[in-house]
């Protein structure tokens, strides 16, 4: 079992930067894949970027390539999404998510989720 925790999130104008974490519990973090998702109001749970056990390989949603960073240090148990460039559009409440082998945009797929840090994002 995993439990996760996110924070970081904030209010920041157009073109500022954040860096959201999830802190994980347990030992066996490091054997877990590590998936970010947002949801904004209305809106479908969207992925934003996955990252696997050892951090070595990462998937990213097209729209976020190259604004946003997935990284991982097993030995604090988190997982980081550092956030660039935000746009009003980027304004939701974000999550982390945990599954054995999975880091994909599938969030049925993951098996933990943390409870969200929202990031609202002025234009």
């Amino acid at each position: 079992q995993v439990q996760l925790v996110e924070s970081g999130g904030g209010l920041v104008q157009a073109g500022g930067s954040l860096r959201l974490s999830c802190a994980a519990s347990g030992r066996t973090f490091s054997r877990y894949a590590m998936g970010w998702f947002r949801q904004a109001p209305g809106k479908e749970r969207e992925f934003v970027a996955g990252i696997n056990w050892s951090g070595r390989a990462t998937y990213y949603a097209d729209s976020m390539k190259g604004r946003f960073t997935v990284s991982r240090d097993n030995a604090k148990n988190t997982v980081y999404l550092q956030m660039n460039s935000l746009k009003p559009e980027d304004t939701a409440v974000y999550y982390c998510a945990a599954d054995p082998a999975f880091y994909g945009s599938d969030p049925r797929a993951y098996d933990y989720w943390g409870q969200g840090t929202q990031v609202t994002v002025s234009s």
